[in-house]
């Protein structure tokens, strides 16, 4: 089973034939909303909506852990996260797809770790590269299939929100090494490594960062979602077939 998470502009899946909607109970809480099962092209799909179904939770207050525990619960094959960014590289326009390698974590004060009992030995896990390789190139092998152009590789800033940065802040994510930057990559990608899900995103650049492009002295707001509109249709096109090419 593959499992979509869906993020700013996807609080539904509408190429999927939903089937039902369940409820899943987890230690941490809950998950951001019922997920919804259905098909796409026959195969099997788990859809959750990251900020819940009317968009309400902000990337600070999204419950990562519950979020993450009810997926794997169902022991998906691969876990695709769609998430917006706002492009700080040159190339990184708005529209484009990407599929990041890398992530920079900038958050503070979320619930962070499924590791945090001190019941237990500490445990630590390896997040040099912090994708699932075998996700990110089924992803990109949808994108040629699709024929939808898709960047590979590119440095995920994940900050705290929900305030967009600042333009120095924007130089000093540069400075880092970072190509986008984000709300809601960390610590959903963390937790996705603890539980071994086979975890990989898609960052549709929404807008430029602050200071870049068209936006040097302010972020236009209300064009955010029409490129969302437009380019979730492209998202869609590589979900679709990427259920034809991903290996159960």
């Amino acid at each position: 089973m593959l499992a979509i998470i869906g993020g700013s502009g996807m609080t539904q899946l509408s190429c999927l034939e939903i089937t039902h909607r369940q409820i899943i109970r987890t230690p941490y809480g809950e998950p951001s909303g019922p997920l919804t099962f259905g098909k796409i092209k026959g195969r099997e799909i788990v859809f959750l909506a990251r900020h819940g179904h009317g968009h309400t939770i902000p990337p600070h207050a999204i419950n990562y852990r519950a979020n993450l525990w009810a997926l794997n619960s169902l022991k998906p094959t691969h876990v695709v996260a769609v998430a917006s960014v706002g492009g700080i590289r040159a190339d990184l326009t708005p529209g484009k797809m990407v599929i990041p390698d890398q992530i920079i974590d900038y958050t503070y004060d979320r619930a962070f770790t499924y590791f945090d009992s001190t019941d237990h030995p500490v445990t630590h896990i390896d997040f040099t590269e912090p994708y699932c390789q075998i996700t990110r190139k089924t992803l990109l092998e949808a994108a040629r299939n699709a024929n939808e152009v898709i960047i590979d590789n590119g440095v995920y800033a994940a900050t705290q929100g929900p305030r967009l940065e600042t333009a120095a802040e924007i130089n000093r994510l540069e400075r880092d090494g970072a190509d986008m930057v984000g709300m809601t990559g960390m610590p959903e990608t963390a937790l996705a490594r603890e539980l071994g899900l086979n975890y990989a995103a898609i960052a549709i650049v929404a807008n430029y960062a602050a200071g870049r492009g068209t936006n040097k002295n302010v972020v236009p707001l209300k064009e955010i979602y029409a490129v969302l509109d437009k380019a979730m249709f492209n998202v869609r096109n590589v979900l679709e077939h990427m259920v034809s090419c991903y290996v159960d």
